[in-house]
């Protein structure tokens, strides 16, 4: 028997993202999409890709009838205000905003600058990577799916910091990303001349993503992370370049061990370090539309440094396919149904 869901918000990039992964999900049948904006509409309408591919119209959140599990595509600050609403409508909710993924209220009041309106939720949802807490999703009925820059940089950093091998408090991560990460609402930035060949910084420091980070990569220990993130001329994907300073002097043998140790059998990591070629380390545009995180390193031979390269394609690892593949892990289904596009090249 296939899943029942509904997709709350899913008029955004993600959600029109998540739509068209769900629409092909053998074990998914889509029960309703919402947006407020284009109640009544076709979704096709809205997202001309999934033309011929659905007859789904959209309707209001008021309309939402029950169902197995709910998506939430929805804004910062607003699925918290609402939640109650929707754990009546469906017993499981995979929730894509930043809303339930800190699990420390004061952090979350730091980081957020207001109160949250259900802090005694916050510890029931499993924070959203598969690779870190694939064992707590399996019995969740609440999942916080993590945000895109947190997604590629814990990636790219945890085997290092489980394995306690760098210092603490010399952590530098730069972010490089797409303007769909901006969503679709249109803005002064996100006008085309605007953004059109830029390489803006545009949160040069306290970005909110790094709250996940040292939430996720701490293990109990006082760590310092500097992250800036830089919007660049492209429309999907992200490159991190994360800059770590090890405790010893390992060989790339001994980290690359690391790595395969951590990653061997996890189905969307790739360790990508080749020796020649121009696809030496990761590349964003080869994971347009795929939930691969692809990851490779470099050691600085006259330092102690480390740069660990971390790509994903931001709507998909970094949300829709990420939410995805913790779905599969909820229904004991394979974490790959649905999620089997390799790429494209060249494209």
């Amino acid at each position: 028997m296939k899943v029942n869901v509904s997709i709350v918000g899913a008029s955004g990039y993600t959600g029109g993202e998540l739509l068209r992964l769900l629409l092909f999900h053998p074990d998914v049948e889509v029960k309703q999409v919402t947006s407020e904006s284009y109640t009544g509409k076709f979704v096709y309408k809205i997202h001309p890709n999934l033309r011929k591919s659905t007859a789904l119209k959209f309707v209001s959140a008021n309309e939402l009838e029950p169902c197995d599990l709910l998506f939430l595509c929805l804004p910062h600050n607003s699925s918290q205000n609402k939640i109650d609403e929707y754990k009546k409508l469906a017993p499981k909710i995979i929730d894509l905003s930043a809303d339930f993924r800190l699990k420390d209220l004061n952090e979350y009041e730091k980081w957020y600058g207001h109160k949250h309106a259900r802090p005694e939720l916050l510890n029931e949802f499993v924070y959203g990577i598969p690779e870190l807490h694939r064992e707590e999703m399996k019995k969740a009925n609440f999942i916080s799916s993590a945000g895109c820059n947190a997604t590629a940089s814990i990636l790219g950093l945890y085997p290092l910091y489980k394995n306690g091998i760098v210092e603490l408090d010399r952590t530098v991560i730069e972010v490089k990303v797409g303007s769909s990460e901006g969503g679709n609402k249109v803005n002064e930035g996100s006008h085309h001349p605007e953004r059109a060949g830029v390489v803006r910084s545009y949160q040069p420091t306290q970005h909110r993503h790094t709250a996940e980070m040292l939430q996720e990569m701490s293990f109990g220990k006082q760590i310092q992370i500097h992250f800036s993130a830089t919007a660049i001329d492209m429309v999907r994907g992200l490159l991190a370049t994360c800059h770590v300073f090890l405790k010893e002097d390992l060989h790339e043998k001994e980290i690359w061990k690391i790595y395969r140790d951590a990653y061997a059998n996890e189905p969307f990591i790739r360790i990508v370090k080749e020796s020649d070629g121009i696809y030496r380390f990761p590349e964003p545009k080869l994971l347009s539309g795929t939930n691969f995180c692809d990851i490779g390193f470099k050691k600085d031979e006259f330092s102690n440094r480390l740069v660990v390269i971390s790509a994903i394609d931001n709507l998909m690892k970094g949300a829709a396919g990420q939410a995805l593949q913790a779905f599969n892990i909820m229904y004991g289904l394979n974490e790959r149904t649905g999620l089997n596009f390799p790429g494209l090249h060249p494209i």
